[in-house]
């Protein structure tokens, strides 16, 4: 039989507000640890009112760098999001795909835009 886990937002973080990159990071490697382990995750956002694309990108974004989207899909399950939050963690899920699929070009995008910091030197 394969094992289940609720992972809770709140409770991994301590508060409703899940706003720091740090704060996700602590959400990720339980996550992690437990799809390294083949087993089923309930993700909970039960009692989370502030929740940033910083702290999601940390706590889920980064599992596609280490997961495929197939092992994620089949053993990671969301639960008592808000309908706002389940637009932004959608975008920050695909951000994530598509990152991870094309590094070099996400790469390039972010020297567009910041400019190179060796131009001129």
């Amino acid at each position: 039989m394969q094992k289940e886990l609720t992972v809770s937002i709140f409770e991994t973080v301590g508060s409703p507000l899940c706003v720091a990159s740090s704060d996700g990071q602590q959400v990720y490697e339980r996550l992690a640890a437990a799809l390294k382990e083949d087993c089923k995750v309930n993700l909970s956002f039960h009692n989370v009112a502030i929740l940033t694309t910083a702290f999601l990108n940390a706590a889920v974004g980064q599992l596609y760098g280490t997961f495929s989207e197939e092992h994620i899909r089949l053993l990671l399950k969301v639960q008592d999001i808000q309908p706002a939050d389940i637009e932004q963690l959608k975008r920050v899920v695909e951000n994530a795909k598509l990152s991870f699929k094309y590094p070099q070009r996400f790469d390039q995008a972010i020297r567009d835009t910041l400019g190179d910091e060796s131009d001129g030197e």
